[in-house]
């Protein structure tokens, strides 16, 4: 699967590059017994579904001349939304001050989960300050324990 997305990417980042977008995310999922290629977009400002149907045409042209899916899918282009996933290195930096949702793959300190705001992130760890009841408390959780994280809507 990761050898299908790998390849999807090679095709994908040219397009999006050339375009001024950033490629925030792809994914090849079966739902029920379809299969969606998705490929989320964003720009300084949002992405409009205009743009979204252009890197749409764009990606298909160059899906059927190299054709590295096999199966039968449906092809989604779409932005992150406001709940954007953090995958790369510039993603967390970014999101420094932001609301933030963190999962990890263990528990830290009798925590797999935090929301909170994230205070920093030096490549290898990040810190959260999560709210406690009536306090705040930093959380610090390793980059190579977290299994999701995303921006998050704070109620």
């Amino acid at each position: 699967m990761s050898k299908v997305l790998d390849q999807v990417e090679e095709l994908v980042t040219p397009i999006t590059d050339e375009l001024g977008f950033e490629l925030v995310d792809l994914a090849f999922e079966k739902e029920g017994k379809n299969w969606f290629l998705r490929i989320f977009i964003d720009k300084e400002g949002g992405i409009d579904i205009d743009e979204c149907a252009l890197v749409s045409e764009k990606v298909s042209e160059k899906l059927d001349e190299s054709d590295p899916i096999t199966q039968n899918y449906f092809l989604e282009v779409s932005s992150p939304g406001a709940e954007r996933p953090l995958k790369k290195e510039a993603d967390f930096e970014k999101a420094v001050g932001e609301y933030v949702h963190v999962t990890a793959y263990e528990q830290i300190d009798g925590r797999k989960m935090w929301e909170g705001t994230l205070l920093s992130y030096d490549g290898t760890e990040l810190k959260v300050e999560i709210k406690d009841k009536t306090r705040k408390i930093t959380c610090v959780i390793p980059k190579d324990k977290v299994a999701k994280a995303r921006l998050a809507i704070e109620f």
